[in-house]
């Protein structure tokens, strides 16, 4: 089949990258924490007035289980590497199914907070490892498009999930969206038993998770990818944490149209995520992070012209050209993921599971700064300004750091020399 992996572990992998029900399990697995994640927001004030707490407790119950998400993506990866990807990922699952329960139950804020965080650890398995399930069975110029396929189903279902959450709180009660919650992670996870194989190759006796480490440190381009890859993601978290304070406290806009022009951002990286399955097949990896670096470059620096000039002081202005970074940090994401989880094939669950947890870890940090620069300042020149230094740092670890030679070469080219000097010999 064009596209997957030189080797596949066997028949059935081979057989079952074809299919829809891959497409499905890949969604659902990468999107059971963050729809769960977005489900529970409409409630928070409901929470905090059911538990008599303060709403920054109640908030605790969404930035701890972000904390949950990056603890496990450093966790899970190397062991997917180290026990395989499907034994974890259903280990994840589990934990995710009875944490949840765990939530319907809490009757006190602490302990729904506790179990909230439990169920990120389990519920983020299948983020971390559905990236290595990719690497295992598609070829390097195929991951890309895969990913961006992936992403872009799951954020439609992610952009429905606070309304689903609302309505569930609505109708029948904040207990409610944990019950939906169980009942769903329970399907993916019963779904996944039934009908995904292992996908790891075979791993050498003497691999071990220090030698993984230490062999993608050591290496250049993985270096480059991943870090173009987490600055890129912080170009999101930088708006996010100043858009509401720009639109709302210097604007004098509502919060919901806020909401609403925050929703543009979002259709813009899916816009983005499609035009990448369209294109990633017939284009490298590095062309298409290149492209992605150049309009993200050309878009940051717009805005911030935009507000050196005092235009962009109107919602249309602000969003309208962070829709144009939005698209091409799709192209740049989601390439630079695709090389550095192709930089080792063996080790592909530890490198993506340290890309997440940089990716998640850092974020929480940068969001905080982006409130800092839009709540403490009276223009949108501190925040627009962060966001072109971003985009700069992500073009320099590329050209910096990533080889510009085909050292990377091709899976086809590396087998063909293989097969020369075997006949050579």
């Amino acid at each position: 089949m064009h596209g997957v992996a030189g080797k596949p572990p066997d028949a059935a992998a081979n057989a079952v990258a074809t299919s829809k029900i891959m497409l499905l399990m890949l969604v659902a697995m990468t999107g059971v924490a963050p729809i769960s994640l977005y489900m529970l927001v409409p409630a928070l004030p409901v929470l905090a007035t059911t538990f008599g707490g303060d709403i920054s407790i109640a908030q605790m119950t969404v930035s701890l289980y972000m904390v949950g998400i990056a603890c496990s993506q450093l966790i899970m990866g190397p062991l997917s590497d180290k026990f395989g990807r499907r034994p974890v990922l259903l280990a994840g699952l589990a934990l995710m199914v009875a944490a949840s329960v765990g939530c319907s139950l809490a009757q006190t804020l602490p302990q729904l907070i506790a179990a909230r965080f439990l169920q990120a650890l389990g519920g983020a398995t299948g983020m971390v490892v559905s990236r290595a399930i990719i690497r295992d069975l598609y070829g390097r110029d195929r991951i890309s498009s895969m990913i961006s396929l992936v992403i872009a189903v799951m954020m439609m279902a992610q952009m429905l999930s606070a309304l689903v959450g609302g309505l569930l709180e609505t109708a029948f009660g904040w207990r409610a969206i944990f019950y939906f919650i169980t009942a769903a992670s329970l399907s993916v996870a019963v779904l996944i038993a039934l009908a995904l194989p292992e996908t790891r190759g075979e791993r050498s006796e003497s691999s071990s998770f220090r030698g993984d480490v230490g062999k993608l440190i050591r290496n250049r381009a993985f270096i480059g990818y991943v870090l173009c890859q987490v600055l890129a993601s912080q170009i999101i978290f930088m708006f996010a944490g100043g858009g509401p304070y720009i639109v709302v406290t210097q604007m004098g806009r509502t919060t919901a149209e806020y909401g609403a022009w925050f929703a543009t951002t979002g259709f813009a990286y899916l816009i983005g995520n499609l035009f990448c399955v369209r294109f990633a097949p017939r284009h490298s990896l590095e062309k298409l992070i290149w492209f992605g670096l150049a309009v993200q470059f050309a878009g940051s620096l717009l805005n911030l012209v935009w507000s050196i000039a005092g235009i962009n002081q109107a919602p249309l202005w602000l969003f309208g050209t962070q829709m144009i970074v939005m698209v091409a940090n799709a192209f740049v994401m989601n390439n630079a993921a695709a090389g550095a989880i192709s930089a080792r094939p063996e080790a592909a669950g530890t490198a993506s599971g340290a890309m997440g947890f940089l990716q998640q870890g850092l974020g929480a940090l940068v969001s905080q700064f982006g409130a800092y620069l839009g709540g403490h300042s009276t223009t949108t020149l501190p925040l627009t300004a962060a966001i072109f230094a971003l985009s700069i740092a992500c073009a320099s670890a590329m050209f910096f750091l990533v080889p510009r030679r085909n050292v990377v070469v091709s899976e086809e080219l590396v087998k063909k020399a293989e097969e020369e000097d075997s006949r050579m010999l």
